[in-house]
């Protein structure tokens, strides 16, 4: 079947999937927008909520409605939102969500790929990283179609956070936050700058007080997810934004370089894991992983997050979605120490 352009669905009508559905409405994104949800009755109040923002926006051709599965069949692209969260008080940790969502993204899974394996599929449920790599082995879905946001997120927030000790704009940052969208995230300072300036001059180009402090950076980015849920009750508009971002490399064929949730082959040496590296992102999908020069620093931190990645994936049964054992989960390994700095929890989106 002919694939519709434009035509996105969104699995999930929770907090993150009403916010992404507003948001794309807000940014004229998509022709047509189809909600599925367990629960239908929600799923209709917040497509009917949304509609009638219609009348205020510049997307007035966008039908928004409530469908199933079946709607995967002609779907440009598809976003995965299903599943429980981390909430206010609990663990936190996303790795504590993984049992209940490899079920959670099993079911999902077995409702695309009844339907098609055409579709680019975001995954956006938490552990991120875990689940795209079970969503493209268990499933067959092509590689370069089948990611997740990722560390894009802590990107955003990393740049904002490092933005506001520099009195800049944000977006004059260059630098990603890679790997893990957890507690392994790590930052190649090497490749920071601003107008390419390095990180070592920041402090005299900036009239700092003090230099930056690096590990203290990477801690917070970390941990303002779970900020967000303790103050808040959820997290929602940045991650909104974040699949929005993605949408629109794909949609306009930007080929925008963003660090997203895949699964490489060989690239950085790293096999069998799947986590955010600097991908090439266009109407097809991922074009290409660019392999950026990493320091010392970075590579332990790269080291460190495929080690702990794959001793998760390793207790998981591909066919099941069943974990063996909950023995490294819900932190590090016991020989492993967090490569980025002190803090160990992985913290919620």
């Amino acid at each position: 079947m002919t694939i519709q352009q434009g035509k996105i669905v969104i699995i999930g009508a929770g907090h993150v999937g009403s916010a992404i559905l507003n948001s794309l409405l807000g940014m004229n994104l998509a022709r047509e927008i189809v909600l599925i949800n367990l629960d239908r009755e929600q799923a209709l109040g917040e497509a009917l909520d949304a509609s009638h923002t219609l009348a205020f926006s510049y997307a007035a051709g966008c039908a928004i409605r409530v469908g199933d599965y079946e709607d995967c069949r002609d779907a440009q692209i598809i976003i995965n939102t299903a599943g429980p969260s981390i909430k206010p008080g609990e663990k936190a940790d996303r790795m504590a969500l993984l049992e209940t969502n490899l079920a959670v993204i099993s079911s999902v899974m077995d409702g695309v790929t009844r339907y098609t394996r055409d579709a680019i599929l975001i995954n956006v449920t938490n552990p991120a990283d875990v689940l795209t790599y079970y969503c493209m082995k268990k499933y067959d879905y092509p590689r370069e179609k089948c990611f997740s946001t990722g560390t894009l997120l802590d990107t955003a927030r990393f740049h904002k956070m490092l933005a506001d000790q520099l009195g800049i704009d944000p977006k004059s940052v260059t630098g990603f936050v890679l790997g893990e969208h957890g507690g392994t995230a790590f930052i190649p300072w090497n490749t920071v700058n601003i107008a390419g300036i390095p990180p070592e001059r920041f402090q005299e180009q900036f009239n700092l007080e003090k230099p930056i402090d690096r590990e203290e950076l990477i801690r917070s980015v970390k941990a303002s997810g779970l900020d967000i849920i303790e103050l808040k009750g959820y997290t929602s508009s940045g991650i909104a934004l974040t699949a929005c971002r993605v949408v629109s490399a794909i949609l306009f064929d930007s080929r925008s370089v963003l660090p997203l949730s895949v699964i490489p082959q060989g690239e950085y040496g790293l096999k069998n894991v799947a986590m955010s590296l600097p991908c090439v992102l266009g109407e097809k999908g991922i074009e290409k992983i660019l392999t950026i020069p990493l320091d010392e620093d970075a590579e332990r931190g790269m080291r460190g997050c495929d080690e702990y990645l794959r001793s998760v994936i390793h207790n998981i049964d591909m066919q099941t979605g069943k974990v063996h054992e909950q023995g490294w989960l819900g932190g590090f390994p016991p020989q492993h120490t967090n490569p980025a700095g002190s803090q160990t929890d992985s913290v919620a989106k």
